[in-house]
């Protein structure tokens, strides 16, 4: 490759894999072709090298050695020699031409014939990478874990027996769910979004569906978000299917071991998959049934580039597979709302008889307490009616629910005067309470120094108040207005799976709530305006699926259950809360974003980087005609000159160009690559985080 000073390419590793062995040394070369010779039938492999370098994003040629033959099958694991050095890649094909006119490189070495990487996986992973504006390679990474060399040693696992059908009675609650089991039961591609009654036992619902796909000898793939989820999913498909059908999967299970469960889906010894986020990609033999539940949850979305979604990567399975679809939760996203609008997919839900029989009693309170008739209610920062629901539960020897919106002490300070928020007089970060033996001094977040004689710049004014009060405060809280009780927490790295059914307090932050044995006797919703008052695009639909996920642990109203909600009547995720009627609430948001130009109803990428960069990326990227830019706008800190350090811009475009969009955002970061821009900027289509 000629290094021309008018190319800006010549630095760049050479495309082609031939270039190594021309840079090696003569000697050596004449002993590795007397000694290696092509493979008699397809000499040729055609292989995804593992460099993150997006204008290098396709298949590159070797040849395949006589002595590799066998080991080398389409699938597997490879070591290449890559611009002068040793690098993964999966071989994809084996073929007997080429189209590269030079000579190639042979294979350095096989690392495994496993085939890790079946023709399934392969084309839902170039479809991820297309949908997302990634490389294929990124996608690689987080489809396939990484490989343990013992786990795969070790024998085949013994394929599970078919296990015996479920009836399925649970699913005649609703009107539609006879009708999709059997769909799903019969092989049809179905498509539902489906909203669990309050109570349900949806880990129950959940196993007998993928028991019934698993009976037929086909395979599900069900996604939940956390481990604890993980773990109820795990238990009821166990009892149903067996403990040999079903594996679940995580990245809490060590290398080994996730490495092990893996190998017995890849080699078809297992056909129920239950996992996290990254079992997504499980690569289940002849799949049948895709399941994701609680799609609004942020930890469907995976922080490595692409960032894929767990609900879209899911539909992309389900049309590549024609297989059946189930988007499932308490509540429903905006998302899940659009399948149903454009018919798509169909809704599951429950009549509004047997919804308001196994619904608790919701009662908002507003954010002024009244706590006129009751001190106790003053001393733990609770509204009358929150304190008397919260004893008549405790009376009644069940445990009550206290949701709080975060962790910590007091994370937030405000001026108890004129509510400006507090910042640090040295670095202009957020003041908080720690707690602890310092509790009375507020310490900035950010750099740590203490201000105990804060003054606020707005009103002069030297007392603060709590913009959200934390867990470990309302615990505190909480013990000195019921003594005598017990005070549980839940949440950071301590958060409890199941309490008993006896009289306690369990304050827990959302996503933390533990499961109670016979239910809880109440939950009390705290500081609603704290979630409501997000600056977050989601803000109303988060707060609605929080709020649902802990109020559906509660008993009926039949049985005492009491919801009681810190948050205005009038606002609409109240009044869904109250009615238990999140589609409502859906519809409602999927048709504002509408008006305003918002996901799902357009596609946005957002560019995130250095003012230079991100200038210099707007002025390359070829967008579609129909493309709106918005921004850039400064993040974070400014600099002594009042400039932002950081700026995002974010493009938009009708869903219809949606595709247009992810192939001009890959094109753009290839020529960036090319290139060698120096400052990088974070690329991402779909951002969950749009204000």
């Amino acid at each position: 490759m000629s290094r021309s000073d008018t190319d800006p390419l010549w630095e760049l590793p050479s495309p082609s894999p031939e270039e190594p062995a021309r840079r090696a040394p003569a000697s050596r070369r004449r002993t590795a072709k007397g000694r290696r010779q092509p493979a008699e039938a397809d000499p040729i492999a055609r292989v995804a090298v593992d460099v993150a370098l997006a204008h290098l994003d396709r298949t590159f040629d070797y040849r395949v050695a006589r002595e590799q033959d066998a080991d080398a099958v389409p699938g597997c694991r490879v070591r290449v020699r890559f611009a002068g050095q040793l690098v993964d890649g999966y071989l994809l094909e084996r073929g007997a031409t080429t189209d590269h006119t030079g000579r190639l490189a042979y294979l350095e070495r096989v690392v495994s014939p496993e085939r890790v990487l079946p023709p399934g996986s392969l084309r839902l992973c170039r479809a991820v990478a297309r949908r997302y504006g990634g490389t294929l390679v990124d996608v690689l990474r987080l489809a396939i874990p990484p490989r343990h060399a013992r786990a795969e040693a070790q024998p085949p696992r013994t394929p599970a027996a078919a296990p015996a059908e479920p009836s399925g009675a649970g699913w005649s609650r609703y009107p539609r769910g006879p009708a999709f089991a059997d769909a799903v039961r019969a092989g049809r591609a179905a498509h539902a979004v489906w909203q669990a009654l309050p109570g349900e036992d949806w880990p129950r619902r959940l196993a007998e569906l993928a028991t019934t796909v698993a009976a037929r000898g086909r395979g599900a793939v069900l996604v939940v978000p956390d481990h604890r989820d993980v773990t109820r999913l795990h238990e009821a498909c166990a009892e149903l299917a067996g403990g040999d059908a079903v594996v679940a999967l995580s990245a809490d299970l060590g290398p080994a071991e996730r490495y092990r469960r893996w190998l017995a889906v890849s080699r078809g010894a297992v056909r129920i998959v239950v996992g996290t986020r990254a079992a997504m990609f499980a690569p289940v033999a002849d799949p049948a049934l895709y399941v994701v539940w609680d799609d609004g949850d942020d930890l469907h979305i995976d922080p490595h580039a692409p960032y894929p979604q767990v609900r879209d990567v899911l539909m992309l399975r389900a049309h590549l597979d024609s297989a059946s679809l189930l988007v499932a939760g308490h509540s429903r996203t905006a998302e899940a709302q659009l399948l149903v609008d454009t018919g798509w997919a169909h809704p599951v839900t429950a009549g509004r008889d047997d919804l308001r029989a196994r619904a608790p009693r919701v009662t908002p309170t507003g954010e002024d307490f009244d706590v006129a008739r009751d001190e106790a209610a003053r001393a733990a920062r609770l509204p009358a009616v929150a304190f008397e629901a919260a004893r008549a539960s405790l009376r009644a020897g069940a445990p009550v629910l206290v949701q709080v919106p975060r962790r910590g002490y007091v994370p937030g300070l405000a001026c108890a005067r004129c509510r400006t928020p507090a910042r640090c007089r040295r670095c202009a970060g957020p003041l908080l309470l720690p707690g602890g033996g310092e509790a009375g001094v507020p310490r900035c977040r950010w750099c740590g120094v203490a201000d105990a004689a804060y003054r606020c710049p707005a009103c002069a004014a030297s007392r603060l108040r709590a913009v959200v009060v934390g867990a470990a405060r309302t615990a505190e809280e909480l013990g000195r207005a019921f003594p005598g009780t017990t005070v549980r927490t839940s949440g950071g790295g301590d958060v409890l799976s199941r309490v008993p059914a006896v009289p306690a307090l369990v304050v827990a932050t959302p996503g933390a709530e533990p499961v109670a044995e016979d239910g809880y006797g109440a939950a009390l919703l705290l500081d609603g305006w704290a979630l409501l008052g997000r600056q977050d695009l989601r803000a109303a639909e988060e707060t609605l699926r929080r709020w649902m996920a802990a109020a559906t642990l509660v008993r009926p109203a039949r049985d005492g259950g009491r919801v009681v909600v810190g948050a205005e009547a009038g606002i609409p995720a109240v009044q869904a809360l109250v009615r238990w009627d999140p589609a409502w609430h859906a519809a409602r948001e999927l048709a504002e974003r509408g008006e305003l130009g918002f996901p799902p109803h357009v596609r946005m990428a957002s560019a995130e980087g250095t003012p230079d960069a991100v200038a210099a990326l707007l002025d390359e990227i070829v967008l579609p005609d129909s493309a709106e830019i918005l921004g850039p706008v400064p993040l974070g800190a400014m600099d002594e000159q009042g400039r932002a350090e950081r700026e995002r811009a974010l493009l938009r475009v009708p869903r219809a160009d949606g595709r247009a969009l992810a192939d001009a955002v890959r094109a753009v970061r290839a020529t960036r690559d090319a290139r060698k821009a120096a400052d990088p900027v974070r690329l991402q289509l779909d951002p969950p985080a749009l204000v």
